[in-house]
């Protein structure tokens, strides 16, 4: 047992010396936390709009909704379903059955341009046909001010993040598109998901503006459990009478929003990975002029018995707290500067913009925290292995 408590009571003599030292090296060890620091914001930073992306797809998911399409369709703009075919769909097994009907909400999506707030240039927002079942379908939406739309009327209700995005849109005002105006009686949410960002009217007023007919784009229904999925999507793939495609709703925005957060996190993890290069580099700078400054201590120390593992100890462990510190401050400054502050951006797959807020999650700042951690060790690695290595003799005649 004495060589174990040995070399623990070097590493522990080797370490506060080394630390004791930090405000005589205050500068370089600043520059070198502050380059850590500045990688770990911006990588939690660039996460967090992939993660807050994702979070507002997937939000609306649920495994006991289903989503009806077009065979061949992936998302709502290219889907086509007539009248027939969304009455055979809500028969079908399955189906949550009420006394008002089948729990299944036939919709139809359009797209059309309006001038956001911030910097007047206009952007696509889809407006969605629905009926009253899709209040029950979609139990996630709230009016949380004015009324909803009355049947029949020009009237539509606005998502909450919609509303904020774009000019026009507030409770009261008149919204034009072409030659049709709608009058926006109310302002909803859906748990932050992605209908926050669409406008709802009633699906017969807007399949006259558009001259759609008796068309739809899909068809959501409540699913009486999650297990009865499988029951109802074989029942309508069996079914001649239609050509469609079944998905759950989790599944369908989950797929949504692969495009968008596969571009995001690989752009962020190339600039991150940039960036850490140059942290490594400035790690390694001040750990090698920590080791230089301190040339005949060390040597002094291994001339007395200390041994080299304590030596390599200490360096890698003083690299590592040097890490950790700049890992904290720059996941610190991301979560407050980046976690719920809001934004708009395209979704690839419908084309029109998805409003949504960052979400610096624990997962993130553990990664950050993680990848500063990496950076200290590898640019504490090598000067410690120098340090070790430096022959005593040599080390204790310099000047």
């Amino acid at each position: 047992m004495a060589l174990p408590l040995n070399w623990f009571a070097q590493f522990a003599a080797i370490t506060r010396f080394s630390l004791l030292s930090i405000p005589e090296r205050k500068g370089a060890c600043a520059a070198a936390a502050v380059g850590i620091g500045g990688v770990v914001a911006v990588l939690v930073g660039t996460l967090s709009i992939a993660q807050g992306f994702r979070q507002a797809m997937t939000a609306s998911g649920s495994p006991a909704v289903a989503v009806v399409l077009r065979s061949g369709s992936d998302t709502e703009m290219v889907s086509f379903l007539g009248g027939e075919s969304v009455r055979i769909i809500g028969e079908a097994p399955g189906v949550v059955s009420t006394a008002a009907g089948a729990l299944a909400s036939p919709e139809l999506f359009v797209i059309i341009s309006l001038p956001k707030r911030d910097t007047g240039t206009d952007a696509n927002v889809p407006i969605r046909g629905v009926r009253r079942m899709s209040f029950e379908v979609r139990d996630d939406v709230r009016v949380i001010e004015g009324r909803p739309f009355v049947l029949g009327r020009n009237e539509v209700i606005v998502g909450r993040g919609a509303a904020r995005e774009f000019s026009g849109l507030d409770v009261g005002s008149r919204l034009r598109v072409g030659k049709n105006e709608w009058r926006v009686v109310g302002l909803f949410t859906a748990r932050g998901g992605i209908a926050e960002s669409e406008i709802w009217t009633d699906s017969t007023v807007l399949q006259s503006a558009y001259q759609r007919g008796n068309s739809y784009q899909s068809v959501l229904v409540r699913l009486i459990s999650p297990g009865a999925f499988d029951t109802f999507r074989d029942a309508l793939m069996r079914d001649p009478r239609l050509n469609v495609k079944v998905v759950r709703q989790s599944d369908y925005y989950a797929e949504q929003s692969r495009t968008m957060v596969n571009l995001i996190t690989g752009l962020g993890s190339i600039v991150a990975g940039l960036m850490g290069l140059g942290a490594v580099f400035g790690a390694l700078n001040t750990m090698y002029s920590a080791v230089a400054a301190r040339t005949r201590e060390i040597a002094t120390l291994r001339a007395l018995g200390f041994g080299s593992a304590a030596v390599v100890s200490s360096v890698l462990l003083e690299s590592l707290l040097l890490a950790l510190a700049g890992g904290v401050a720059g996941a610190t400054g991301a979560y407050l500067a980046f976690d719920g502050f809001r934004a708009a951006t395209m979704n690839f797959q419908s084309f029109s913009q998805v409003a949504f807020a960052f979400a610096v999650t624990p997962r993130l700042l553990a990664l950050g925290l993680a990848y500063a951690l990496l950076i200290g060790l590898v640019g504490g690695l090598f000067p410690a292995i120098r340090a070790a290595r430096l022959p005593v003799a040599t080390a204790l005649r310099e000047s």
